[in-house]
């Protein structure tokens, strides 16, 4: 049994997942998403600029997180470039307030929002790379999806406050028939943009327990930061040619960054989607983040259990079948039609068909990226396992701007948001096959 120190130090690693997913739940998919297809007033033109928005902030992620992780190895000060970024990611929420429907300026937004994705992916990976000091390898499953199930909870009790307490539907009231509280406007939209500051708090408050209880293992021979910089060139060059001998890690790498680029496609351009295609309200789509994070939370557990039992590549394998089924599904899901039937302009199955599908979204996301992380674990060096996270890091983002690009790109040239989630599921289906070279036990195999 882990003493109460160990616990402690579990959970506030944990608190870190519920600090954060707010930028997800509320920021990316459900509420300021689907507001800026509102004030646009054109789906297709909006999921094109937040495309290219994302897709470059994605860039810049896949030049600096190598580099930055290399630093942060060397120097054994992971937790400086947590605080560091943790900033921007308060700044980049608390801006998204300007952006009343009068002067809206849609480059403007996308600044504030991209400054605040870098630093809640930058603060991301650092934290992950602390994972394998937190508890035996046996056990590392349970911790990864009980975290990621605990930042769920966190992001639906979030996404249930804005919807019930702030964020103003068609009539002005929100999901319980309220004004938005502390006398927010709800004609210039006051209640939906305090999604910003409202995030940006959140995570404030709730980073509190990370900073007092967890603490970093001290690295032998850990230099400056200064120095770290000097040499971290060399030594990621080093590492990165030797990479393709191991094969099992190669392939996994490589494989997690196709199938977690398309989840995130999933993920930033769901609530895009559904307000564009199926004319879906901003509570309309609240009430989907809702129960998307329902079942994220409770599967996100279940395959931390599964995780620990079997292993992490069955988990793995078994959500990118069924995460690749549902993007292809979605392309076929308009107010006009569900999977080629016709359907009457009044009816409710294009809505309740994205309701299911979202909840499968949720649930297969979850356990995917729970279990993601316990794979690296086996995957990589235990001997320098702040190195493989790195590795991790840099393979998740060294193409982070090829689903949201691609997006932008075929809808851009379609004119069509339904064909424009169309390269989500290719890009899950080549994951699927680099993961067949996977080894279940990475450097563990006999």
């Amino acid at each position: 049994m882990p003493d109460k120190s160990a616990k402690r130090r579990i959970w506030g690693w944990w608190w870190f997942d519920w600090a954060s997913q707010p930028y997800n739940t509320l920021l990316i998919t459900f509420i300021f998403g689907p507001y800026v297809v509102s004030i646009v007033g054109d789906g297709s033109r909006a999921q094109t600029i937040w495309g290219y928005g994302i897709g470059l902030a994605g860039i810049l992620l896949a030049v600096l997180a190598p580099l930055l992780g290399a630093v942060a190895d060397k120097s054994g000060k992971r937790m400086v470039f947590v605080w560091f970024f943790s900033a921007l990611y308060v700044i980049g929420a608390a801006g998204l307030w300007w952006s009343a429907p009068d002067g809206f300026n849609i480059w403007t937004v996308m600044l504030f929002f991209c400054v605040g994705l870098i630093g809640m992916e930058f603060a991301t990976i650092f934290t992950n790379a602390m994972l394998p000091d937190l508890a035996p390898i046996e056990d590392i499953g349970k911790v990864s999806g009980s975290g990621w199930a605990w930042g769920y909870v966190g992001g639906l009790i979030g996404l249930i406050i804005m919807l019930t307490l702030f964020a103003e539907g068609s009539t002005g009231k929100t999901l319980i028939g309220i004004s938005p509280l502390f006398g927010l406007d709800a004609e210039t939209r006051e209640g939906t943009r305090f999604v910003g500051p409202f995030t940006a708090i959140w995570y404030v408050v709730f980073m509190v327990p990370f900073f007092l209880w967890v603490r970093e293992p001290r690295k032998p021979g850990a230099v400056s930061i200064s120095e770290a910089m000097r040499g971290a060139w060399p030594e990621l060059r080093t590492t990165l040619k030797a990479l393709p001998s191991d094969k099992s890690l190669f392939a996994f790498l490589g494989s997690s960054m196709f199938y977690r680029d398309a989840l995130n496609g999933v993920y930033t351009f769901g609530g895009i989607y559904a307000a564009g295609v199926l004319g879906w309200t901003v509570i309309n789509v609240g009430v989907f983040g809702i129960l998307a994070a329902f079942t994220g939370a409770i599967f996100a557990f279940l395959g931390g259990k599964a995780d620990s039992r079997f292993g992490p590549k069955p988990v793995i394998l078994f959500n990118v079948v069924v995460l690749a089924l549902v993007s292809l599904a979605i392309v076929f899901v308009s107010r006009e039609a569900v999977f080629g039937i016709a359907v009457d302009a009044s009816s409710s199955l294009p809505d309740i068909t994205f309701y299911v599908l979202g909840a499968l979204v949720g649930a297969g996301g979850g356990s995917l990226q729970a279990a993601s992380r316990t794979m690296m674990v086996r995957q990589g060096d235990q001997e320098k396992m702040t190195e493989g996270f790195g590795l991790y890091a840099l393979s998740g983002k060294a193409t982070a701007f090829v689903a949201p690009l691609s997006i932008g790109v075929v809808t851009g040239l379609t004119g069509s948001q339904q064909w424009g989630i169309l390269p989500v599921a290719v890009l899950f289906m080549i994951g699927l096959v680099l993961l067949a070279f996977v080894s279940p036990e990475g450097r563990r195999r006999a």
